[in-house]
């Protein structure tokens, strides 16, 4: 393995995981508050092209990391949706 696929290696699990700790955080609390899903769901659709981007050039890695950094934002936003919307509910019982 050279430099340039080490530094390759260690960006895609970096950015493929940096919405894991909010949503660690959220299933933790049970709560969205103080989250705000707009970079999960911003950075979760930009995935897509790093996905057919992978797909276009033939790169295992770059497919393998953006799809799971494409899962780890939308389960952070999935998340934020259901504890806002449970309390919603309890604001309003």
């Amino acid at each position: 393995m050279d430099l340039t696929q080490i530094i390759g290696f260690v960006a895609g699990l970096g950015t493929s995981f940096a919405a894991l700790p909010d949503l660690i955080a959220m299933l933790n609390r049970r709560s969205a508050v103080g989250m705000n899903p707009r970079m999960a769901a911003v950075s979760g659709t930009f995935q897509v092209l790093w996905i057919t981007y992978g797909v276009l050039i033939g790169s295992r890695n770059i497919i393998i990391f953006s799809v799971t950094a494409f899962v780890t934002n939308y389960l952070t936003v999935g998340a934020y949706m259901y504890f806002r919307r449970q309390e919603t509910r309890r604001d309003y019982t």
